[in-house]
């Protein structure tokens, strides 16, 4: 593994791909960097998640215009993350939806996140000085709520804590199409650092019983069919359960976080050392579950000077 700090040495831009997934349903993906999903309805558009600058999210913004003249009405977030939230600026006139819970950790851990996130990853905060703050939405949910663009019904739903404590997921059940968010990877690894391992596999269990016919991963290629789903949804799980059952494993020995984390790498490199970002996510990966396995459900706040004392740590 490379010895970098998180991704600051990914200086090569992706291929973008605008993929159908379903009528008037399209996939916004760029090998296994941050996806974002669009909706088509009749009287507007849904984007799901913004990208990580207005620059950026301007990119998806042109994408839409080749496929439809209706305005962007509403941009979800499906969780906090600043990689995903940061270029709703972008979206003008647009509303911006989130679950209440993914509100309350915009307001707890927001700025620090963003601190953070830009830290790690400089090249998908392209044009960074066009943020102009963080991204607060303008109407949240506790738990479930329908948009309307017109005939067509987005199912907006919190079916259980996973990658952050207030993902959603949106569901159209016209085409029995779903869009994830981060609470699937598809050969990406997924993101842990905020994560509830022992909740996560039990949310994706309660994904897993739409029996989408297409779903779009939080990063990786769009899952256009049925079987491709439940794998992208099984490959996730098998992630989470081997990671964490291995970091309960070296808990229970009394390993130190070190010891763990090298101990965990063992385990999790075979299988998974070939996914997108894996590098990067591994050391807040195992640092999070380390947490979790010895008592800590609240994750603890991940700050640019954490970021750095940790990786140090664990690769230095």
């Amino acid at each position: 593994m490379s010895a970098d700090f998180a991704s600051t040495a990914d200086l090569t831009d992706k291929t973008i791909t605008f993929d159908a997934i379903g009528l008037d349903l399209y996939a916004f993906t760029a090998e296994g960097d941050p996806n974002s999903g669009v909706i088509v309805g009749d009287d507007g558009v849904m984007v799901i998640d913004a990208q990580a600058t207005p620059v950026m999210a301007r990119q998806v913004i042109g994408r839409v215009a080749k496929v439809t003249d209706k305005p962007i009405k509403y941009l979800l977030l499906t969780h906090y993350h600043a990689v995903r939230v940061l270029g709703a600026s972008a979206y003008a006139g647009a509303e911006i939806l989130a679950s209440a819970a993914t509100r309350a950790l915009i307001a707890e851990r927001g700025k620090a996140d963003m601190d953070s996130e830009i830290g790690r990853f400089p090249r998908l905060f392209r044009a960074v000085e066009s943020i102009p703050g963080l991204t607060w939405p303008s109407i949240t949910f506790p738990d479930q709520m329908s948009v309307w663009l017109g005939r067509r019904e987005v199912r907006i739903m919190h079916i259980g804590r996973g990658h952050t404590a207030g993902d959603v997921v949106a569901f159209v059940p016209d085409a029995d199409v779903v869009f994830s968010g981060d609470l699937v990877e598809y050969r990406s690894a997924c993101y842990c650092g905020d994560a509830h391992f022992t909740d996560w596999p039990a949310t994706l269990d309660r994904l897993a019983e739409f029996s989408a016919k297409a779903l779009v991963p939080g990063r990786g290629a769009a899952l256009k069919t049925p079987g491709e789903v439940a794998d992208g949804i099984a490959l996730t799980e098998d992630f989470l359960t081997t990671l964490y059952g291995a970091v309960i494993e070296s808990v229970g020995k009394g390993r130190s976080l070190k010891e763990t984390y090298d101990a965990t790498c063992r385990v999790m490199d075979p299988k998974f050392a070939s996914f997108a970002i894996y590098e990067h996510c591994m050391p807040f990966n195992v640092a999070r579950a380390y947490d979790e396995a010895k008592g800590i459900d609240h994750p603890v706040i991940w700050t640019a000077a954490r970021d750095r004392a940790m990786w140090a740590a664990l690769r230095g």
